[in-house]
């Protein structure tokens, strides 16, 4: 392809005008053909075996045309636009001026470039940044919630349950002397306060012991979804099987053993953990710091930025959050958006001020 002219318009925007020189165009009409006859029937021709001129006196001479230039813009396009020292921010839109056999074609393209910008007042530009100390408390608290996750189910049977306690029962439930449909279940799992049931159920589970069998009193709430039980009274029979309660393992040398791959000793445990809270208060004083001389900076900056790159950033943005609704909950953006009851260009809406913010600080 030969570049004829570049011309800017207007700001960002540039006409590229280019030639596909005829024997170039050929040669990618042949290609085309070469790719497509085995799909082609022409009447007295076994399929696939017809010349390309028999191909194109049957349909047309232009058959083959727009794959032919589709396939060479595509593949010498980005040459042109580094000979034209122009750095686009989108596709272009193509224009095909004129396209004859002995010829070739001439193409124009509408480009849409990155634009200048001029950043004022950033000279002297003061940021706060503070680091928050660690106390002993952050660091107990975050050793507590170490702990946690270390936690053990231990089964018990010298103890009533308690809330808390993971305990598994049978259960059926009665109203008015009558068994209703959906109120039995066999070594159901229940976390104590959960809230898995209605309430009530689970509170009155708590203080019996394994082995016991017993009833409990509830009343449905008013809002049940089976109309038949809601604000009814009823009376569930329960068989107590196990109950295990959540041990929280102390912290000494053979557990810092297994979950440091630094520290052999609560001592330097305890001061592993101190660093890291320390690294965390400095990246986060960073991270603020930063913030604020960006948007300091954001709000000096002059220039006519094209609104396809924000829109271009909000796709993104956009796409980010629907694979984050697919890996967390399984849900495409379509169904998300019925749910909370929004439309498309109103959720896009809701990312314009990053998109604008992001797109300005790249460039």
């Amino acid at each position: 392809m030969i570049l004829k002219s570049v011309t800017n318009t207007e700001p960002n925007i540039h006409e590229m005008v280019f030639e596909i020189e005829p024997e170039r165009f050929d040669r990618a009409v042949n290609d085309v053909y070469n790719r497509e006859k085995k799909n082609i029937t022409v009447p007295g021709f076994r399929k696939g075996k017809a010349t390309r001129k028999m191909i194109e006196k049957q349909y047309g001479e232009g058959i083959f045309y727009e794959k032919a230039l589709d396939n060479v813009v595509r593949s010498e396009f980005n040459d042109l636009v580094k000979e034209a020292e122009l750095e686009l921010v989108t596709s272009p839109s193509l224009e095909l001026v004129s396209l004859k056999k002995e010829e070739g074609a001439v193409v124009k393209a509408i480009c849409t470039t990155k634009p200048d910008i001029q950043v004022s007042d950033y000279i002297g530009i003061k940021a706060p940044r503070t680091v928050k100390p660690v106390s002993e408390d952050d660091v107990e608290n975050r050793i507590k919630a170490i702990l946690e996750k270390q936690v053990r189910m231990i089964s018990v049977e010298d103890q009533p349950a308690a809330m808390g306690d993971e305990v598994v029962i049978d259960f059926e439930g009665f109203k008015d002397g009558v068994a209703f449909p959906g109120g039995k279940a066999n070594g159901q799992v229940v976390t104590l306060g959960s809230g898995m049931f209605i309430p009530g159920f689970e509170e009155a589970v708590a203080g019996h012991s394994v082995g016991e069998v017993f009833d409990i009193d509830v009343v449905f709430p008013d809002d049940y979804d089976a109309k038949e039980l809601a604000g009814q009274p009823a009376v569930f029979k329960i068989n107590l099987h196990s109950i295990s309660k959540s041990i929280i393992p102390e912290l000494d040398d053979d557990l810092v053993a297994d979950i440091s791959e630094e520290a052999d000793t609560v001592e330097e445990f305890r001061a592993e953990v101190r660093r890291t809270l320390e690294e965390q208060a400095e990246k986060k004083a960073d991270a603020v710091f930063e913030k604020y001389v960006f948007d300091e900076i954001i709000d000096g900056v002059d220039a006519d930025i094209p609104n396809c790159m924000f829109e271009s950033r909000i796709d993104m943005l956009v796409a980010d959050f629907e694979r984050s609704l697919m890996v967390t909950h399984n849900l495409r953006l379509p169904a998300y958006l019925q749910h909370v009851g929004k439309t498309l260009e109103e959720f896009r809406a809701e990312f314009d001020l990053r998109a604008e913010k992001e797109v300005i600080l790249r460039l």
